[in-house]
């Protein structure tokens, strides 16, 4: 049980974290193992099931967990040998690496990570809870409290007609739970949906899971939609929805011409198609001056889902939705789900809206990721010119690197992780084989000098690896 003294010094999902973090480490075999599910840690720890939620949460982040629909959350194994990838997992082999001591980890995309808002959430928290002693039950307000769905709503408003309100806005625990939700309300499950790519493995592995049948359309060399196969498919296919990024395409932070939305706007009319928008990381574009696709398509045929995590930090892992049709099938599926949040959280993040607060940060955040984004190019092309092409990313924290070369990139993946180097190659952002002479490195890394020897193990992996 955690104690009441350690409830009074910190907040209790930190306490949770710790507790975990030392359990996942207990874990001495080469095998996953099942952890505690959410109600037995509840009781076990004498704390409320969100506040486990909250943990399990930041522990899948780190990518010390991971869960499996209907049955739990399992730990990955520290294995011995991290270049043994025994199930052929490519993504399992990345986060156990990832989670080795002393690995220089270029494969993450944490832009929020060089000027998070932890410390900020913490101590307005602690004003809260001095106002709401007494807080009301999360389950009392199941889709969110009021006033950050209020913030939210008017955040996303841009005229007259293309606003929002808060009953249009739903808060659940994190973006997993968010998309979860989603499938089931929007019917998913065996329809067609278009998806960009490359795109988010979380978001692929979910779509997969749920028996989705994911249609990929390759964006274009500049970042770019290719409207003709995305109108071939919308006329051969019996598609349901198009799951595209808004400003940026993921992972490459490049901003698409400025010509595609209003085409793909038009298109998705034409064809009765839905607009799945995976705004996550919109806000940290460098010139956030585009129109937003969201705001030229049928607002009966959209649905706009997102997390707080990518701009203020691991401490706001909670997703949300906004969506104006199908409200009492969200309001139900919410009620049904029984997201138990904390209210003093979702205030505490309301207050940062209302402040002000978000856009001072933001302002911040952009300049701090595009001097990053400046230093590590020049680093890529001291170590890595000629062996790599790229585009200067417009936006985020990660570069998206294409090999110069036919080359094995599970091999480079393999030679890194012997150098104590973790990549994200690019085929974990396709389900159908694309992007396998691609990488994804993250230009938040700290520390120049451990960046120039992991460069420069890049360039000999992909010299290593080349084909022919």
């Amino acid at each position: 049980m955690i104690s009441r003294g350690a409830r009074q010094a910190g907040f209790a999902y930190q306490a949770v974290y710790r507790y975990m973090i030392n359990l996942i480490n207990e874990v001495g075999t080469q095998n996953r193992v099942k952890l505690p599910s959410l109600r037995q840690l509840s009781q076990r720890l004498n704390v409320s099931i969100s506040t486990i939620q909250y943990a399990y949460s930041l522990l899948e982040k780190e990518g010390r967990v991971y869960s499996v629909a209907k049955s739990g959350y399992y730990a990955w194994p520290l294995a011995e040998n991290p270049e043994a990838l025994p199930s052929g997992d490519l993504l399992e082999g990345l986060y156990l690496a990832a989670r080795r001591p002393g690995m220089v980890v270029l494969s993450g995309d944490e832009p929020a990570l060089p000027a998070s808002l932890d410390s900020t959430l913490l101590r307005l928290e602690r004003e809260l809870l001095r106002q709401y002693p007494h807080p009301s039950q999360p389950w009392s307000q199941p889709c969110g409290v009021w006033e950050l769905r209020a913030a939210l709503a008017a955040r996303y408003t841009t005229s007259p007609t293309q606003c929002w309100h808060a009953d249009d806005v739903y808060i659940g625990a994190d973006l997993r739970g968010v998309l979860e939700m989603l499938i089931e309300v929007l019917g998913l499950k065996g329809a067609s949906v278009i998806v960009e790519s490359p795109c988010d493995w979380l978001i692929l592995r979910l779509l997969q899971d749920a028996g989705v049948k994911i249609i990929e359309l390759e964006l274009t060399a500049d970042g770019g939609l290719d409207l003709m196969r995305l109108e071939n498919l919308l006329r051969d296919e019996p598609v349901q929805a198009l799951l595209l990024s808004p400003l940026a395409s993921l992972p490459s932070g490049v901003a698409p011409p400025a010509c595609d939305p209003l085409e793909v706007a038009q298109l998705l009319e034409r064809y009765g198609c839905w607009l799945l928008e995976n705004d996550s990381r919109s806000e940290l574009n460098f010139n956030p001056a585009h129109v937003a696709l969201r705001d030229l398509v049928n607002p009966e045929r959209l649905v706009v889902f997102s997390t707080f995590e990518k701009i203020l930090g691991p401490e706001a892992p909670h997703g949300y939705v906004l969506c104006r049709p199908m409200s009492s099938e969200l309001q139900r599926q919410f009620l049904l789900r029984s997201f138990r949040l904390s209210s003093i959280r979702q205030r505490a993040i309301a207050r940062l809206y209302h402040g002000g607060r978000i856009d001072q940060h933001l302002r911040a955040l952009r300049q701090r990721l595009r001097e990053q984004a400046e230093t590590v190019g020049e680093r890529l092309d001291q170590h890595l010119a000629g062996l790599v092409s790229y585009i200067m990313p417009t936006g985020g924290a990660t570069f998206w690197l294409k090999s110069t070369r036919t080359v094995d990139m599970r091999q480079v993946f393999q030679h890194l992780l012997a150098r104590q180097v973790v990549v994200a190659p690019g085929e974990l952002f396709s389900i159908s084989g694309l992007h396998r002479q691609h990488l994804r490195v993250s230009h938040g890394f700290q520390g120049l000098p451990e960046l120039d020897r992991a460069l420069a193990a890049v360039g000999e992996a992909l010299r290593q690896a080349q084909l022919g």
